[in-house]
């Protein structure tokens, strides 16, 4: 076949089972976006924002476990894609982003809008391209995608300039394996880590399972609930964790860290063997290195060497894919039971459940918490909820509780506002079957608001959220304990939500007393398309507990129990 750049680029996507891809046009991208009429197995979502369309690519891919793919021109349309790769990056979350360039001839005169795309993203993508040959277009976008979904995953952005998306030649599919001499992900454990690591647990008496985010990504759930019940080894999650385990099993003590379960905290600190599966010991997780578990030996499984080590040193380190790993040490693990250790546990767990909100509350106001935990009731616990971030995310964190993995998704590592609404769309087109709530902030939902044009364009089905505090919430929150009230550039003057969403044509309605909420989620569900529906909360929550920074895992600032000040 004779065909251009911009047609390999289409016939390639087409190859790779792209089904969707989420973009904005522009003058150096516009061949490609030309050649897409004669593609149509291919739906483009047009966004109204180019970090929009990174964050709809990474939702997608989330939400499926498949590369997610945007689309923009050069100069600025690409630097508007950033963000979104940063986020991906941090997350491990397979993305291929297409970038128009300006003509070969112009790289380098200041053209207009020409960006060295590729010198920017270098950073925050696991490898990029600028072609500069069309013969080597199909195979670099074929690697692209072998990169972005094998080892650690992760994005990686293809340059194409104008003129070579313009250009002719006779088309062949690269057919065959990728072969990248330099790049080995790896697999499988040598026999010696094997052993040490079973050894470690047929022998502790207080060992806990730190289950991240490599867990849904390998796969390994049957494997990381086997290895849990038959040692009745208790299971703690990380943000990006949720859903590797239901959390209502026996054995699942819920997430850990800054704004984790209090009995997480203290369960990792007094533990004598910590078993981190598919997890980075991001700061937020740990606290204070220098006392961070002192007692435990600790074995790490991680995809990437690098991490091993990295942050915190461990006996036994294995780099391989996750689910390879555990199946070759399930067969040596014993059966085993810890009956003191579970007990101490769930002492912690009852002075945390004394201490929660939803059950010494007796104002009249509304608290997100009591959002957040009936949403999770009126959906039965089963929607993909795509949340900001801020202390709505941890809230949800906290009272929403999953059973299956790919239901919790959001910004972890880089803590991206404006995140959840596009990501939530793009989680949708990957999971249309599936019902998806955006949970945002009403600081968070300014940035990307824009995009409910897209949502209304595109009749997706996603339900908007909005927890409206009238604040900065998680700021508000340092500034009272850390910065003695000093509430500056955090107050919110936010617009009618609703009326907004009137303006777009979306279907809403404000709440503001508990007993509005059950309607609100009926009202929401009994409409095909996006809806969106305010909560307005107490202002001034405190997302409890909370381990300060630089803080002890477990010198938490905890809610008082009732009665208590």
């Amino acid at each position: 076949m004779l065909l251009s750049g911009s047609e390999i680029v289409m016939e390639c996507l087409l190859r790779e089972g792209v089904d969707v891809i989420f973009g904005y046009p522009g003058g150096a991208i516009l061949p490609t976006y030309d050649a897409m009429t004669k593609y149509p197995q291919i739906h483009h979502v047009l966004v109204r924002h180019e970090q929009g369309a990174s964050h709809m690519a990474d939702g997608y891919a989330r939400a499926t476990g498949r590369v997610g793919v945007c689309i923009a021109t050069s100069g600025p349309g690409a630097t508007n894609l950033v963000t979104g790769l940063a986020t991906a990056m941090m997350d491990s979350v397979p993305i291929v982003a297409i970038t128009g360039q300006v003509p070969r001839a112009a790289i380098g005169t200041d053209a207009f809008q020409e960006t060295d795309v590729t010198g920017v993203t270098i950073p925050v993508t696991k490898h990029n391209y600028l072609i500069s040959d069309i013969h080597e277009l199909a195979y670099c976008i074929k690697e692209a995608f072998y990169i972005a979904r094998t080892g650690r995953q992760g994005p990686v952005l293809i340059d194409i300039p104008k003129d070579v998306q313009n250009e002719k030649i006779e088309f062949v599919y690269p057919e065959g394996e990728i072969r990248l001499p330099g790049y080995r992900p790896p697999t499988s454990a040598n026999e010696s880590d094997v052993f040490a690591a079973r050894d470690l647990i047929n022998n502790a008496k207080r060992p806990i399972i730190l289950a991240g985010h490599g867990i849904m990504m390998s796969g390994a759930m049957q494997q990381l609930r086997e290895l849990s019940e038959r040692a009745q080894i208790p299971v703690t999650l990380t943000l990006l964790g949720k859903g590797a385990m239901p959390e209502d099993h026996p054995l699942c003590v819920g997430m850990m860290g800054m704004h984790g379960n209090a009995a997480s905290n203290h369960a990792i600190q007094e533990s004598d063997l910590i078993i981190a599966l598919g997890m980075r010991f991001d700061d937020r997780v740990t606290g204070n290195l220098k006392t961070y578990a002192p007692h435990a030996k600790k074995i790490h499984v991680d995809i990437d060497p690098s991490e091993i080590h990295k942050n915190v040193k461990v006996d036994v380190g294995i780099a391989g894919d996750l689910r390879t790993v555990l199946n070759q040490v399930l067969p040596g693990v014993n059966g085993n039971t810890h009956p003191e250790w579970l007990n101490r546990i769930r002492d912690w767990q009852e002075d945390s459940s004394e201490r929660d909100i939803l059950s010494n509350y007796e104002g009249d106001k509304l608290l997100a918490p009591q959002v957040i935990n009936d949403l999770w009731r009126f959906t039965d616990g089963e929607a993909i909820t795509v949340t900001d971030v801020g202390q709505h995310q941890m809230i949800e964190a906290q009272y929403y509780p999953h059973r299956r993995p790919a239901t919790m998704l959001t910004s972890g590592g880089l803590g991206t506002m404006g995140f959840g609404f596009p990501a939530a769309i793009g989680a949708k087109f990957g999971r249309p079957d599936e019902p998806v709530w955006a949970i945002v902030g009403d600081g968070g939902f300014q940035m990307t608001m824009c995009e409910m044009a897209t949502a209304v364009q595109e009749r997706i089905d996603v339900k908007i959220a909005i927890i409206n505090n009238g604040f900065l919430g998680m700021v508000r929150q340092w500034q009272e304990f850390f910065y003695e009230e000093r509430y500056h550039a955090t107050p919110m003057v936010n617009p009618d939500f609703c009326k907004l969403a009137e303006a777009f044509g979306i279907p809403n309605m404000r709440v503001t007393q508990r007993d509005q909420i059950q309607e609100a989620v009926e009202f929401a569900n009994s409409i095909k398309g996006p809806v969106l529906i305010e909560f307005v909360v107490e202002k001034e929550e405190i997302v409890y507990p909370m381990v300060p920074a630089g803080a002890d895992l477990d010198k938490m600032i905890r809610r008082p129990k009732k009665g208590e000040q």
